[in-house]
């Protein structure tokens, strides 16, 4: 069973589907733009400043299943 949900996680990591995350409003003004250089920017932005409270997310859990099962394997 714990397999099944390591292999889910790899699958969800690995295969992900590219897409912008821009609100409407920097769209709108960035299309506007020659070049798209600034667009792919900001949109690189958004998605590194989006990945971080997830990566906290994971340690903290993760720290969380380690103290969890060394605390079970001492009971």
């Amino acid at each position: 069973m714990k397999q099944r949900y390591v292999y889910i996680m790899l699958l969800l990591m690995f295969f992900t589907i590219p897409m912008d995350a821009q609100c409407a409003m920097c769209r709108a003004v960035l299309e506007s733009e020659e070049g798209q250089e600034t667009a792919r920017g900001v949109n690189n932005g958004i998605v590194y400043l989006m990945i971080i409270p997830y990566f906290l997310i994971g340690i903290v859990g993760y720290f969380i299943y380690k103290n969890n099962k060394k605390t079970s394997k001492t009971n």
